[in-house]
């Protein structure tokens, strides 16, 4: 969606960021009649946290078997804050960030434990790792993923690597249409100033319009290798599966700065996340 980001409030003159906030109310009276004063961008991201200490406490006093309700509500909380975020926060395309990951990550960690007929002491302390660093964008490394609980690692990188595609696609949308308004003589003198006419979305360095093609070659190919995991129910080696990850940011650093070393990384990590030939069965 396109947000006016700076809002006024119409009561006591307050102005405040509506990115910050994620609210049209006031934060110094409440009052609810506020007014955009800047132009509109492109924003999907919600001004959300996650915060786990609560499930940390529960959890961590349970025994072997996860308490059924324990698990219900955090898995709403997971679930809630992942359909809150988006990658497009004030105009700049941001980063597959660790939180995000991590949330998706265990998510699926716990879906996959409860279905384990006999959890090993090592799937459990997995599962708790995970949940104590979460809320702080922290996972353990790949070669840490117990092998009863590595689809959780690949649905996760799928599940996120698509979201973050998905707004990554926009943006270049809105990058291309933009560009394409900057080009065309469309407008006077009269109302040059509008904020309507400002651009939606913002980058970093000169022509960005040549990231354009690139930058959805490069998400394409990604594309691909994504429906194969997914395919494989996130059954992947770690490895594999960070390397989407990692691919999908890569463009992203790419779009945001037109670093061209950040696309032939991309070009790479997708090149590691093939999927195809590989058996299931290895590490």
């Amino acid at each position: 969606m396109k947000v006016r980001g700076e809002r006024e409030c119409q009561s006591c003159g307050t102005r405040w960021s509506y990115y910050e906030t994620g609210s049209v109310a006031c934060p110094s009276c409440g009052d609810l009649r506020s007014v955009g004063v800047d132009a509109r961008t492109a924003h999907t991201d919600a001004a959300v946290t996650l915060d786990l200490s609560a499930h940390r406490e529960r959890f961590g006093d349970a025994p072997e078997t996860l308490p059924r309700s324990g698990v219900d509500d955090l898995q709403s909380d997971l679930r809630e804050y992942c359909r809150k975020r988006g990658f497009i926060d004030g105009g700049r395309l941001a980063t597959l960030d660790g939180t995000y990951l991590a949330a998706r990550e265990l998510l699926e960690a716990v879906d996959c434990f409860e279905r384990l007929r006999d959890p090993t002491d090592a799937d459990r302390e997995y599962l708790l790792r995970l949940l104590a660093g979460a809320d702080g964008g922290e996972r353990p490394p790949a070669d840490q993923v117990p092998a009863a609980l590595r689809e959780a690692r690949g649905m996760a990188a799928v599940r996120a690597v698509e979201a973050y595609r998905s707004d990554a696609l926009d943006f270049l949308d809105e990058l291309e249409a933009d560009t394409d308004a900057d080009d065309a003589d469309r407008t006077d003198a009269d109302d040059a100033d509008e904020p309507e006419d400002g651009p939606t979305v913002a980058v970093e360095g000169n022509r960005p319009e040549t990231r354009i093609g690139p930058a959805r070659d490069a998400f394409e190919r990604l594309r691909d290798r994504v429906a194969r995991a997914d395919a494989l129910g996130g059954d992947v080696p770690p490895a594999a599966a960070d390397a989407l990850v990692e691919a999908a940011d890569a463009i992203g650093e790419y779009v945001r700065r037109g670093d061209e070393e950040a696309l032939a990384l991309a070009n790479d990590r997708i090149d590691d996340a093939t999927v195809d030939d590989l058996d299931p069965t290895e590490p």
